[in-house]
C-alpha cells in the first residue's frame, strides 16, 4: 500500500495532466450553464433596459439608491475590469460616487455564477451568510462614500 502511494506522488506534471484535465472538465461542466444563465440576464438587463433607467433611478441621491444599486447588479455578470467603464459612465451621468461603487462591488461579489462557483465549496447557508454579509458591507461602504464624497 505505501508502495502505491509512493509511485503516486513520484507522478511528474505531464504524467498527471489527463487526471487534472479531467477534474478541471467535471467543475466546468457543473457550473457551465449556470454561467450561462447569468451572462444571459445581464445581456438582458443591456438590451432591454432603457439605456437612462440607472441614472433615472441611482442618479437623485435618496437613501434608498445605494441598496438598489446593489440589488440590481446582483443578477448582472461582470469581472472588475469590465464593470469599470460602466462606473465611469454612471458617474458622469449624475450618479453618486458611493452608489456607483456600491454597484460595481455588487456585480463582482455577489453575482449569480459567483454563487453557483461557491456551491461547489459551501453549503447554501454558508453561503447565504456571506451573501449577507457582503451586501451589508457594501451598502455601508456606499453610504460612507457618499457621506465622505
Amino acid at each position: 500500500m505505501q508502495q502505491a502511494e509512493y509511485e503516486e506522488q513520484t507522478q511528474t506534471f505531464y504524467q498527471r495532466l489527463p487526471e487534472i484535465t479531467r477534474g478541471a472538465w467535471d467543475i466546468v461542466k457543473g457550473v457551465l450553464i449556470y454561467v450561462i444563465i447569468g451572462i444571459a440576464i445581464g445581456a438582458a438587463m443591456h438590451g432591454y433596459v432603457p439605456e437612462n433607467f440607472f441614472n433615472q433611478y441611482l442618479g437623485g441621491g435618496e437613501w434608498w439608491t445605494v441598496p438598489l444599486a446593489v440589488i440590481i447588479a446582483i443578477p448582472m455578470y461582470a469581472n472588475a475590469a469590465g464593470i469599470v467603464p460602466v462606473i465611469e459612465v454612471f458617474v458622469a451621468k449624475g450618479v453618486p460616487l458611493g452608489t456607483a461603487i456600491a454597484f460595481m462591488m455588487a456585480t463582482v461579489g455577489l453575482s449569480i455564477p459567483e454563487a453557483t462557483l461557491l456551491k461547489k465549496v459551501m453549503s447554501l447557508k454558508l453561503i447565504a451568510i456571506f451573501f449577507a454579509v457582503v451586501t451589508i458591507a457594501i451598502i455601508i461602504s456606499g453610504f460612507l462614500f457618499n457621506m465622505i464624497l
